[in-house]
Order: structure tokens, then C-alpha cells, then sequence
């Protein structure tokens, strides 16, 4: 039986009790359920600012830490694949990928042998951070399978917590192009509207009373008549579909996002040939020489060319 620690921080006016609080702040990619938090607290499993806590309605505060210990039920055995990597950046702790949109980050149910993952595991010759659950190694952060551009992924456990804390603390900056539908009101903005899963739709996320905290700055860099407008986000926080759902909520979805509002049929533009969302820059500190870095890729040519399109 495996293990893997997850490391957190308590962010801001949390909910009152344990459960609740865990259940709003766990990071995105440690994939743990309301129900399986429950079930690691009674175990045991939870820890606040070092001292084991097994009570759900215990009170907490903002700030404390958090440390969860799972239990893994068995290892992976996801063999390497020879797939070309697009890489900005890569040393002995840690590699900066630009991913192609259309690939998936790590296996799941129906997915193949063809994910980030897999060929990662043949660039760096297996030697990847084992701190997540099995089939994802190294992977700190994710992005969506048609979203393209910078990803850091941990080659050591230490740079993978280091990454994990910093991400959970909002110590990273996060940029996004994203080509949306119509032109907003205004010329810039912020969305803080908290996100969490589709009340009816569970594949689906959405604006819910009940989300965790999300926060996206906007500014329209260029707009094409009152068609569209290709807009740079800033994100503070790391939620499932953040951008999506929160473009979406202001009426401007993202080109060729069905699953938050796109609608072809209704469009007078030519159809996107993706979710037109694209990750441009990545800056977070090096966690084994402290040195802050600052990470980019390029509009894609499949971005890029429906850019020149609108024109």
C-alpha cells in the first residue's frame, strides 16, 4: 500500500467547521470527494498545523495547515510512450511543457495510451515526483484537453510539494488568451464568483452559492466588430473550468465552448475548431534555487490562424 501527502493552507473566512472547510479549500488535482474527506478525518488522516484532528465539526481558522495522508490502493503501471514534447523549460527538478490542445494530462476512464503523462514518462526516462495519486506523476496543475499552453510538472517529490504549496497559497501567476463571443461592456474586469459542481449536471461546473472562492481578472485586448474579442485572464484562483464558467456568467463564452454556452447555430462566425482557451504564461518560484520564473508559449497555429481569420 502506497501513500501520498497532501499539503494545503487554509485560505480565507473559512466555513466553520473541518469537513466544510476541507471540502472547500483541498486543491483541485488531489481528486478527493465530500464523502472521502469524511472518511480520512475519522481515520485520522487529517492533521491541522501538525496535531491529528478526527472530529468533522472541529472549528478552524484561516491560514492553519492542512496535511492529509492517502492511502493508495495499488500502483500504477503506465508504460512510457514515445510521443514529441514541446518543452520550454527543463532541468533536474522540474519540466515546463507547452501543451497541444486535444491532450488529455493524465489516464482515466476512456482515455488512451496517448496523455501527457505517458509521454512524459518517456522524456524524462521515468524520473517523475511519485506525491500523486498513480497515474499522475509529477503533475502539479492541470489544464482542460482542449486547452493549450504552460504546465509545470515535478520530477521530485520535495519540488512537488514546494509546487503543490504554492499553487494552494495563490504565490503563482496564471495568464489565459481566450477568444470569446461578442464584446463585453467593459473594457476590463474581475469575476469572483464562487464555482462548484453542476447541481443536476455533474460532468459540468457552474456559478453555485455553495462553490469554492474563484477569482479572474479580465482585459479585452482586441475585439472584432461585435462578433468577438480575444481576451487576456488573470486567475488567482485554480478551479475546474474557472475561465470557462466565468466568461460564461458574463454572456461572453469562450469560441467554440458548447459544454458553458457557445452556440454554433446562432454564431455568424466561422466555427472554432476548438474551446479557443489558451494558457500563455506561468510564473512561479524555482523551488530548489528560489529563483522567480516566468514561463511562456505562443498563441498555437490553430489559435492564431482563427485570430488572422477575424481580422
Amino acid at each position: 500500500m502506497s501513500h501520498r501527502r497532501i499539503d494545503f493552507i487554509l485560505g480565507d473566512s473559512p466555513p466553520a467547521r473541518l469537513d466544510k472547510a476541507l471540502a472547500r479549500d483541498v486543491p483541485e488535482e488531489a481528486n478527493l470527494s465530500r464523502t472521502r474527506l469524511g472518511r480520512l478525518i475519522a481515520d485520522g488522516a487529517v492533521t491541522l498545523d501538525g496535531v491529528k484532528v478526527q472530529d468533522p465539526r472541529a472549528k478552524v481558522a484561516e491560514g492553519q495547515a492542512v496535511q492529509i495522508t492517502v492511502e493508495e490502493a495499488a500502483e500504477s503501471h503506465i508504460l512510457p510512450e514515445d510521443i514529441p514534447l514541446s518543452v520550454v523549460f527543463e532541468d533536474d527538478d522540474l519540466i515546463v511543457i507547452d501543451k497541444p490542445a486535444g491532450m488529455v494530462v493524465h489516464p482515466g476512464d476512456g482515455t488512451g495510451e496517448d496523455t501527457l503523462v505517458h509521454a512524459l514518462l518517456h522524456h524524462c526516462d521515468e524520473k517523475l515526483s511519485t506525491v500523486g495519486a498513480p497515474e499522475r506523476p509529477g503533475i502539479v496543475h492541470r489544464l482542460d484537453k482542449d486547452t493549450s499552453g504552460v504546465m509545470v510538472v515535478a520530477k521530485t517529490d520535495p519540488v512537488h510539494y514546494a509546487l503543490v504549496k504554492q499553487f494552494a497559497e495563490r504565490e503563482t501567476g496564471k495568464e489565459y488568451l481566450a477568444l470569446v463571443s461578442g464584446i463585453p461592456r467593459e473594457k476590463s474586469g474581475s469575476v469572483t464568483l464562487p464555482i462548484g459542481r453542476h447541481p443536476t449536471i455533474r460532468v459540468k461546473m457552474a456559478v453555485v452559492e455553495n462553490g469554492k472562492p474563484a477569482h479572474t481578472d479580465w482585459e479585452i485586448i482586441e475585439s472584432f466588430g461585435d462578433l468577438a474579442s480575444l481576451i487576456r485572464c488573470r486567475i488567482h484562483t485554480g478551479r475546474t473550468h474557472q475561465i470557462r464558467v466565468h466568461l460564461s456568467s458574463l454572456g461572453h463564452p469562450v469560441l467554440g465552448d458548447e459544454t458553458y454556452g457557445f452556440k454554433p447555430a446562432r454564431s455568424k462566425i466561422p466555427s472554432p475548431p476548438r474551446v479557443l482557451l489558451h494558457a500563455q504564461k506561468l510564473s512561479f518560484t524555482h523551488p530548489a534555487n528560489a529563483e522567480l520564473m516566468t514561463v511562456e508559449a505562443p498563441a498555437p497555429v490553430d489559435f492564431s490562424d482563427y485570430l488572422e481569420l477575424l481580422k
